[in-house]
């Protein structure tokens, strides 16, 4: 599980990439953070636009997809993701945002040629954006965390399917160009599922409500979608039919990183904001970061970040090699949400009054980062999944 050494070396083509990324979300994109097309449900239509044009006219757009329309590596592409999280906006601008990044992932690997000119191309290019719809309402006892709990159903009807079902959570739903939806296509007993390729908006697809959530930097927000009729083609099955948790694994693991990565550059710009202000600031006759109550935290955050970011650069090292990475995406995901979390809470502290308004990202980091540790499976989950492998060694025979 150890990477070889030497690893963690960021590329040449990744540092220029990650350079000329960060010199415009700080110059471009950070001035667009007042802008009132920032809504509690994302940025709206016409800001994505505006911040993808000028992302194009620079060069930075998708970055982690070359002109050959080959891929950046896992490790590469930590350092490029950072690096657009620097504003809530930043991904959306370069177009490094989830879901559409993942998405862009799972068609970019098991895509047949023509499912990636219709649906690929446009995402890739920036001219569209798409939605995974897989988890369900909890109420109605779909599936969230457990996927075994699928109800949505794609039945055989002539040449095609008809799919049918309701979705929760459903982010970028309400904009999106391209959907990608999960459904049960084998019995009860079986739990198996399929991935079904569509394009938005559809008039077998009803969102029924944009949730309110406590995160605001995803366009289109996440809304509880209705299913009724939904009619595809076999041309637009996903990869093979029974196959959906399969590829869901290939795309999960990946995805569940880059918010990783993406949300570490958040924290990090929280931390440099948190600095500015206790070197700035002065009470009881001294500046703030000389009183140890605020200078520890300020070094804890320091101690956070770099063990995120290994975390990180470890796991990417490991999807590098070809693994899955389910178990190092699981730790990963659970070490670095709770540290990151941990940094932006004191950030806010650190900044007291101002801290919790949104005179500044840091209320807003704080509000995304603690979403972040429900979305792509809660810790619980994830440590829950590590005590059962944990287990599985050792009754297995492993060394005590």
């Amino acid at each position: 599980m150890n990477p070889p050494s030497g690893s963690h070396v960021p590329t040449e083509r990744s540092q220029d990439i990650a350079g000329r990324v960060e010199a415009f979300v700080r110059e471009v994109v950070i001035p667009y953070e007042r802008d009132p097309r920032r809504t509690r449900h994302g940025p709206d239509e016409a800001l994505v636009r505006e911040l993808r044009a000028k992302a194009r006219a620079a060069g930075v757009l998708t970055p982690h997809i070359l002109a050959d329309g080959g891929h950046l590596s896992q490790l590469e592409t930590a350092l490029v993701l950072q690096r657009s999280g620097l504003s809530p906006l930043g991904p959306v601008a370069v177009n490094t945002a989830a879901p559409d990044e993942g998405n862009m992932y799972l068609l970019g690997k098991i895509g047949t040629p023509g499912q990636k000119e219709r649906f690929l191309a446009p995402l890739v290019r920036g001219e569209a954006r798409s939605a995974f719809f897989m988890t369900e309402p909890a109420e109605e006892g779909g599936a969230g965390s457990d996927p075994s709990m699928l109800q949505t159903v794609a039945k055989r009807q002539g040449g095609g399917w008809r799919i049918d079902g309701r979705k929760a959570f459903i982010t970028g739903a309400e904009g999106a160009s391209v959907g990608i939806v999960m459904a049960r296509t084998g019995s009860t007993e079986t739990t198996r599922a399929t991935m079904f390729l569509f394009d938005l908006p559809h008039p077998a697809i009803r969102i029924e409500r944009v949730l309110d959530t406590i995160d605001s930097s995803m366009p289109g927000g996440h809304a509880i979608v209705g299913i009724e009729g939904l009619e595809v083609g076999d041309d637009q099955v996903l990869g093979e039919v029974d196959e959906g948790f399969r590829y869901a694994q290939i795309r999960l693991s990946p995805a569940r990183l880059s918010h990783c990565m993406r949300w570490h550059g958040a924290a990090t710009r929280a931390q440099e904001i948190a600095t500015a202000y206790a070197t700035r600031r002065k009470a009881f006759g001294k500046l703030l970061i000389d009183h140890e109550g605020v200078g520890f935290m300020l070094a804890d955050n320091l101690i956070d970040l770099k063990q995120a970011e290994l975390m990180i650069d470890w796991c990417a090292t490991v999807l590098d090699t070809g693994s899955l990475g389910t178990t190092e995406s699981s730790m990963t995901k659970v070490a670095v949400a709770d540290a990151l979390f941990r940094v932006a809470d004191r950030c806010v502290q650190v900044m007291g009054g101002g801290g919790v308004t949104q005179d500044t990202i840091v209320e807003q980091v704080f509000r995304e980062v603690r979403a972040f540790r429900i979305y792509d499976g809660p810790t619980e989950v994830h440590k829950w999944s590590l005590a059962k492998k944990i287990k599985r060694d050792a009754l297995g025979g492993g060394k005590a």
